[in-house]
């Protein structure tokens, strides 16, 4: 049985894995800890919402983070 990902709960490797797949370029999950230690926003759980995350990359990239 294949395991689904679910876009609204993703481990931190598991975004880094897709992201990196779908980007072009690498992502790392020390990456993106960094940038939820910046105030990028996770799930109660410590999971990563990828539209949160995307909106929230957005937006920091928007005002030259």
């Amino acid at each position: 049985m294949t395991e689904k990902l679910q876009p609204t709960s993703l481990s931190m490797e598991h975004a880094a894995r897709l992201l990196s797949a779908v980007g072009g370029r690498t992502v790392t999950a020390e990456m993106i800890a960094r940038d939820t230690d910046s105030g990028a926003p996770v799930n109660s759980d410590g999971t990563l919402n990828l539209v949160h995350y995307a909106a929230w990359l957005a937006k920091a990239h928007a005002h030259g983070s």
